[in-house]
């Protein structure tokens, strides 16, 4: 998962109470594959911010590390949200996928998520913890202070550095957010990995910058991208929201792999959502 158009990992707003009936009709709504994606989605944000055990329990029946019937953007997202929740329970589970799962993706964020909770143990309760400014739960601490744009960007862009430390650097060049660190993070849409190119993305949807807007077009556009970084394009071009942004959403709804077409129907709806002055979805009153 920036406003306008909420992405994937996007922090939710303060939790609040809701009536059992709202949960129940909340989580049918999520469950229902019969439903609109963008409604699913609505369901699924509501629920992200309700207090209580319910909600939890509908959003865990969404997916799980270890099933491979599953597409890899449900197991890296799975991955990553174990690596966010920090748990030592997790590691042995985390280690299996690593060796075992078959796509690249999802590897590489297994070993994102193992060196995130070592570095959440080695930082817990330290008063030099850095918090982001974004609110955001990110799969890697930025860089340490000290470094350069420069260094930072040479950082982000070299192939031969961990994983880690290349998402490191890409979250001290969002926390820096001027020009040039946003023309670095641009560039980075180039390099090879697949899952660093979706966090780049998911970053310049965070940023909201419009000189990100064509790079983000092109990957949109492209047919050979893989769908994840298409997708991660397609919100982050939903959250600058400029007109050229939102008719290309327009267009790629109907693209035919339905990751990126689902992404830019929630893209909208979501934005149209946000535009109306709503907070979260509501049942309808029984008539």
């Amino acid at each position: 998962m920036g406003s306008p158009a909420a992405t994937e990992e996007e922090e939710p707003s303060a939790a609040f109470g809701a009536t059992p009936e709202m949960e129940g009709f909340l989580c049918d709504r999520l469950l229902d594959a019969s439903q609109p994606i963008a409604e699913r989605f609505r369901a699924l944000f509501s629920l992200r911010n309700l207090r209580g055990d319910a909600p939890r329990r509908a959003l865990l029946q969404e997916a799980v590390l270890k099933d491979l019937s599953l597409h890899p953007i449900v197991r890296h997202e799975a991955a990553e949200a174990l690596g966010a929740i920090g748990l030592e329970k997790s590691i042995s589970l985390l280690e299996e996928s690593l060796s075992a799962d078959p796509a690249v993706e999802v590897k590489e964020t297994c070993e994102l998520a193992l060196r995130r909770i070592e570095e959440q143990k080695n930082t817990s309760g330290a008063e030099t913890e850095i918090v982001s400014p974004f609110l955001s739960v990110d799969p890697a601490l930025p860089a340490k202070q000290g470094l350069s744009v420069e260094q930072l960007r040479e950082l982000l862009l070299n192939e031969q550095e961990s994983m880690y430390e290349r998402y490191a650097a890409l979250f001290a060049l969002r926390n820096d957010s001027g020009d040039a660190a946003v023309s670095a993070i641009i560039a980075a849409l180039g390099i090879k990995s697949a899952l660093l190119r979706h966090e780049v993305a998911y970053v310049l949807g965070q940023l909201q910058n419009k000189a990100a807007a064509e790079a983000l077009s092109t990957v949109l556009k492209n047919v050979d991208e893989h769908p994840m970084v298409r997708h991660e394009a397609a919100e982050a071009l939903g959250s600058i929201a400029d007109q050229e942004s939102i008719a290309l959403l327009e267009e790629f709804a109907k693209d035919p792999e339905p990751i990126v077409s689902q992404s830019c129907e929630v893209a909208l709806s979501m934005l149209e959502f946000e535009r109306s002055g709503k907070s979260f979805e509501r049942p309808k009153a029984a008539t």
